[in-house]
């Protein structure tokens, strides 16, 4: 089994994500690929390619800014072969006001590239759910669904009118039959000015009521 870790950036990156990436335990045969560019979505595109170009069998997408803890991709790995899941995100939130979870609802796209979706405020502690879109801070694919996003829209992330990279992709993912799960358990921190966890975001909705 072989696993891209992908973490495309512009530049460098925090000292906190460099520790998490260090610590990560490896699943099976894994290699690490950095995508440096000014255009993020150009970035997404080369790692996909690079991944079937390799013979991936999975893709572990995570941002430069991003912490986590050293099981994650273990865990992940186990979660999305157990139920045969398709996509599989982690949690993690906003690193500025309001801090919201980078979770989206009803995910639709017209044909006038005009996005409409609902943001998830409250998530459940436990147990998968599915989503619209996400984020792609933390994600784990079969590199089947980029080769099918790839073969359907010659494409995988550019953007679809002003709607970023991730979500583009998640929305072609769905057009292609192909569903989004969430694992409120895999949690991780987003560095800002702060790293923002789940008990920094569920503190701070408390203080804004």
């Amino acid at each position: 089994m072989k696993t891209l870790i992908a973490v495309p950036c512009m530049d460098s990156v925090p000292s906190q994500f460099a520790q998490s990436l260090a610590m990560l335990q490896k699943v099976g045969e894994c290699a690490v690929t950095f995508e440096i560019g000014s255009l993020i979505y150009t970035s997404r595109n080369n790692i996909g390619k690079k991944a079937i170009e390799l013979g991936a069998d999975y893709v572990f997408w995570v941002d430069r800014d991003m912490t986590f803890a050293p099981d994650i991709l273990v865990k992940m790995m186990k979660t999305l072969q157990d139920n045969k899941l398709d996509m599989l995100s982690g949690l993690y939130f906003r690193r500025a006001h309001p801090f919201s979870p980078v979770l989206f609802d009803e995910l639709t796209i017209n044909e006038d590239a005009v996005c409409k979706w609902t943001e998830y405020k409250d998530i459940p502690n436990e147990g998968l759910f599915e989503v619209g879109g996400c984020g792609f801070g933390c994600v784990l694919m079969g590199t089947d669904v980029l080769m099918s996003v790839q073969s359907t829209f010659n494409n995988m992330f550019a953007p679809i009118g002003n709607v970023g990279e991730d979500l583009s992709f998640c929305f072609r993912a769905r057009e292609c039959g192909y569903k989004i799960y969430c694992d409120p358990a895999m949690t991780l921190g987003h560095v800002g000015h702060t790293i923002v966890t789940r008990q920094f975001y569920e503190a701070y909705r408390e203080q804004s009521k």
